[in-house]
């Protein structure tokens, strides 16, 4: 995962009703549910199907450390879908995302000023629209610097250009390096 889909999944786990289960036969029952077989967690968290249903049972309640975080971030990946999907809805349609980062942005600009990149630390309120095309991109498994692209062109038009009151001349805005990113809708 990068950055921005990092940022992302961290919002969406802000708005869980609910703590996703902490014991290892909870967790592995959540997946059962959520994947259907043995099989296809095994296949998810790189063990066999037998061990999938000794965990399951409670016959083998200590897996190693590699598999336990494979398997606490697999629930928390599928952790309260119904949830994920109303507030993912709400951003897209009236809501919107505020996006806090420090980040170096270099732009195209006119001739006769400066385009190089410098680090500053904005939070920005992006429209529903650069949201739901956020979504969309994250879905489509975009990659992490298409998801950058996006969010820079939300920040040229609503922080650099002021929704085209001021700095007209930009023609492009990149973020070139994100240095802390975090997201909330």
């Amino acid at each position: 995962m990068g950055e921005v889909e990092d940022a992302i999944e961290r919002a969406e786990r802000e708005h869980f009703t609910q703590d996703p289960p902490k014991t290892l036969k909870g967790q592995v029952s959540c997946l059962m549910r959520q994947l259907g077989t043995a099989k296809a967690v095994a296949a998810e968290i790189g063990v066999t199907a037998d061990s999938v249903n000794r965990y399951r049972r409670g016959a083998r309640k200590h897996p190693r450390a590699d598999v336990a975080a494979k398997i606490d971030d697999a629930v928390r990946q599928r952790w309260q879908p119904m949830v994920r999907k109303r507030w993912r809805r709400q951003a897209a349609a009236t809501g919107g995302i505020t996006v806090e980062t420090r980040a170096r942005f270099g732009c195209t600009a006119a001739v006769g000023t400066t385009d190089d990149g410098r680090f500053r630390r904005l939070t920005v309120h992006l429209p529903a629209a650069y949201a739901q095309r956020l979504f969309d991109a994250r879905d489509a498994r975009g990659s992490d610097q298409q998801l950058r692209r996006i969010i820079a062109e939300g920040f040229k038009e609503f922080y650099f250009q002021d929704g085209g009151s001021r700095a007209t001349g930009l023609s492009d805005v990149e973020n070139i390096d994100i240095n802390y990113l975090d997201l909330d809708y």
